[in-house]
């Protein structure tokens, strides 16, 4: 596991770098890790390491986990929820960071369980992407402020791939004005930006991301660091 180790070591130097780019503190940032496709013993080694916030792309993997796992790790989903799967995500999830759709507040509000959540945009405005679309921002917070067990903690976004400076800050700077619009408009506190992966961390911080989701620069030996 040392590896991995050696890995968090040059993550936060390359959060430094761009905290220190913008005059951010890197205190601010939050690193989420994000566990698709990684196995118990790294899960453990990181909660060991003090992580106690995990990301899940896919309900059922979550599921097969989490009894292996302490029980006081806060799991986050970051993939496209499917309706069919609401019911079982609520059961493990504290974090649905993927609401991407109007049906989807319905079909989580009517369950009756209270869950924090991330509205999903698709800044980059690519078609193979969830979520909802930029202009949708307003309607979208309303629906969430409107329902009865979803909190609004944030807003999430993925960058465009291929990994692009000027289109990926582009990108993550529409988020940060759709959030800063609707803390104007709704008088609302402390949300939150999750944006920014393994290849794209690094433009997602220059434009205000406070938590980055990390899964390969944490877990793949010989993560190349650019």
């Amino acid at each position: 596991m040392n590896y991995i180790l050696k890995n968090l070591k040059k993550l936060k130097e390359a959060i430094n770098f761009a905290c220190n780019s913008v005059n951010r503190s890197a205190d601010e940032i939050q690193i989420l890790p994000i566990t698709k496709g990684v196995d118990i013993e790294k899960i453990k080694f990181l909660y060991d390491n003090g992580f106690k916030e995990f990301g899940e792309n896919r309900v059922k993997e979550a599921y097969e986990k989490i009894i292996y796992l302490p029980k006081n790790i806060k799991w986050h989903l970051v993939g496209h929820l499917q309706s069919n799967k609401v019911k079982k995500a609520l059961e493990i999830f504290k974090v649905i960071q993927s609401i991407d759709r109007f049906e989807i507040i319905d079909e989580i509000d009517k369950r009756g369980i209270d869950v924090e959540v991330f509205l999903e945009f698709n800044c980059s405005q690519e078609e193979q992407k969830h979520g909802f679309k930029v202009e949708e921002w307003e309607k979208a917070v309303e629906n969430i402020l409107n329902s009865k067990h979803l909190k609004l903690i944030g807003f999430m976004t993925l960058g465009p791939y291929p990994v692009d400076e000027i289109r990926s800050r582009k990108a993550f700077e529409k988020l940060r004005i759709i959030r800063d619009k609707a803390i104007e408009k709704f008088n609302l506190k402390n949300l939150k930006l999750s944006m920014g992966m393994s290849e794209d961390f690094i433009y997602a911080i220059m434009e205000g991301a406070d938590i980055i989701r990390i899964g390969r620069a944490i877990f793949e030996e010989n993560f190349n660091f650019k």
